[in-house]
C-alpha cells in the first residue's frame, strides 16, 4: 500500500481500522509524509494513543483492590452504588454489579462526572459484559416513612438480592450496609473502585430514564432535565401546582 498516493481522508479511515499494536508503527511511517494534513493527523492519533494509555493505567489502578481480593479467594465481588438521595421527587435507586475479572471498559468514572451520552454508551458496555446486575428502587412513600438513609440501604439490599450468582463480597460507596455477606465500604468508592464505578453508571442511567418517563406524566415540573432535584424551575412548579404522587412529602414541606 502506497500511503503517499492516499488522500488524508483515506489515511484517516484506514488507520481507524487497524489494531492498536500496529498503529504506532504506521504513525512512524506517516511522519515521513511531507503533507501538513498528514502531520496534523499523526499528532491527533498520537494524542489519542496517549489518552488510551492513560485510561488503561487509570482502570488498572481502579481494579487493584478487586484483583487483590480475588487473589484472596473471593470470586463474585459486587460493586454497589446509589443515586437519588437528594432529589425532591422520584425514588432512590441502587445498582449492584458483578464484573468479570478480565473486564476493562475505558472511561469508567464517577457517573456524575460523565456526560449523558457517555453514560449511556458505558451503560450498554457494562450490561453486555457484566456477570450479574441488580437494580433496587425505593419509592417516595417509603422514603417518607423510614428516612432516606434507611431507604438507600433497602434499595441496596434489594439490588443485591437480584444478583445471580450471589456475591461473596460487597464493595459499597460510603454506606455501612447491614448484610449477611461480607461488606467493605469506602469513601469515594465510585472513583476508586471499578465495580462500584460500574454500579454508579448503571444506577444513574436507570434513574434518569425513569425520571424522563415521569416527565411525560407530569410535564410541569421539568423532570426530564432536573431529574427530581430541587432546581428553581422545579420548586416554582411545586409552589404553583402542588405535589405529585412521586414527590417526597418530607422533602418538600417548606415549598407547599
Amino acid at each position: 500500500m502506497q500511503l503517499s498516493k492516499m488522500t488524508i481522508k483515506e489515511i484517516d479511515h484506514w488507520i481507524s481500522q487497524i489494531s492498536e499494536n500496529e498503529l504506532s508503527q504506521i504513525l512512524t511511517c506517516l511522519e515521513k509524509d511531507p503533507r501538513k494534513g498528514v502531520q496534523a493527523l499523526v499528532k491527533k492519533k498520537r494524542r489519542q494513543v496517549q489518552r488510551t494509555i492513560a485510561n488503561l493505567e487509570k482502570i488498572h489502578q481502579k481494579k487493584q483492590l478487586e484483583d487483590e481480593l480475588m487473589s484472596q479467594g473471593f470470586q463474585f465481588i459486587a460493586g454497589i452504588d446509589e443515586v437519588g438521595r437528594g432529589p425532591l421527587a422520584g425514588p432512590v435507586v441502587a445498582a449492584a454489579v458483578i464484573m468479570p475479572k478480565e473486564s476493562c471498559i475505558l472511561g469508567m468514572e464517577d457517573s456524575k462526572k460523565l456526560s449523558e451520552k457517555t453514560r449511556e454508551k458505558l451503560n450498554l458496555k457494562i450490561r453486555k459484559e457484566a456477570i450479574a446486575i441488580g437494580i433496587g428502587q425505593v419509592e417516595p412513600q417509603i422514603i417518607d416513612q423510614i428516612n432516606i438513609l434507611e431507604a438507600t440501604k433497602l434499595a441496596m439490599n434489594n439490588a443485591v438480592e437480584q444478583l445471580h450468582p450471589s456475591p461473596d463480597l460487597l464493595l459499597i460507596d460510603a454506606v455501612q450496609l447491614p448484610s449477611d455477606i461480607p461488606v467493605k465500604a469506602m469513601i469515594h468508592g465510585d472513583e476508586r473502585c471499578y465495580s462500584i464505578g460500574a454500579a454508579s453508571i448503571v444506577a444513574k442511567v436507570y434513574r434518569d430514564n425513569l425520571m424522563k418517563e415521569y416527565a411525560k406524566q407530569f410535564p410541569q415540573y421539568g423532570f426530564e432535565s432536573n431529574k427530581g432535584y430541587g432546581s428553581a424551575e422545579h420548586i416554582a412548579a411545586i409552589r404553583r401546582f402542588g405535589a405529585t404522587p412521586i414527590h417526597r412529602k418530607t422533602f418538600i414541606k417548606n415549598f407547599v
